[in-house]
């Protein structure tokens, strides 16, 4: 088992904390924090809360999960070791600043956690090497490493595609309720059908989603009148570029 850190303790931060400590890993958690921090040793003796400084120097790896205007006033203030391993969460924060600010340590990976993460199911994308997040989290969840960090970016933008799918189910769950005047029995029923349905699908090859679209939306059908509304409606255009204007954002922040 490892002796794993938290520098900034949110919603970021609490599920893996509550993941790795349930692993069996000793796990400090930084107390900038102070509610969310109790309230996870509170759930567990293995989680401990300390100052930033305490919670370094007990750390083998270290997760950094602070907002990125907040990291340049905490982080240089810190004293990091060589051949300590150092994972940022912290979107829009470059790698070329993390080993300036984190030296001596110079093992940095990079990655994209997602709340759900703990509960397993979750893609972790990793640069430039995953090995460290496959330690600690592969065994439920799909660590998958990255070629740059450019595109690292480009798959924290993608994770943006969640709010969007909760939106366009709320959306649905809405005109369903409307008509059936049972709010919460619409609600159950899209989230079943997606959440089932995205399920079954298993191990994803390139292409696999268009395959099950187009068999399910076939020429004639109820189903293809999905399809060409939303085209229609250059629904497909409008996500490229909401895609295309976070990333900019994105590489703006680095």
């Amino acid at each position: 088992m490892s002796r794993v850190g938290f520098i900034g303790t949110g919603h970021i931060a609490a599920p893996m904390a509550r993941a790795l400590a349930r692993d069996g890993h000793e796990v400090s958690v930084s107390d900038r924090n102070a509610q969310i921090a109790a309230e996870l040793a509170a759930q567990t003796p293995r989680i401990t809360v300390l100052g930033n400084q305490a919670v370094v120097d007990r750390s083998d790896i270290l997760f950094l999960c602070l907002r990125p205007d907040v990291a340049p006033d905490v982080l240089p203030g810190l004293e990091f070791r060589a051949g300590q391993q150092i994972v940022s969460v912290m979107a829009g924060v470059s790698r070329a600043d993390l080993l300036g600010v984190c030296a001596p340590a110079d093992a940095i990976s990079q990655t994209i956690p997602i709340g759900f993460m703990e509960h397993g199911g979750c893609p972790l994308a990793a640069y430039p090497d995953g090995a460290v997040l496959e330690a600690l989290f592969g065994q439920t969840n799909t660590v998958i490493p990255v070629a740059s960090e450019a595109a690292l970016n480009q798959h924290f933008a993608a994770c943006k595609l969640i709010p969007g799918m909760l939106d366009m189910m709320a959306t649905a769950s809405g005109w369903l309720s409307e008509r059936t005047g049972d709010a919460r029995k619409a609600e159950l029923f899209v989230t079943r059908l997606l959440g089932g349905y995205l399920a079954a699908l298993g191990d994803v090859e390139a292409g696999r989603l268009t395959t099950e679209r187009d068999a399910l939306a076939t020429p004639g059908t109820i189903s293809r009148m999905m399809i060409e509304g939303l085209e229609g409606g250059d629904m497909r255009q409008v996500l490229t570029d909401t895609l295309n204007r976070i990333n900019t954002r994105l590489e703006g922040m680095a």
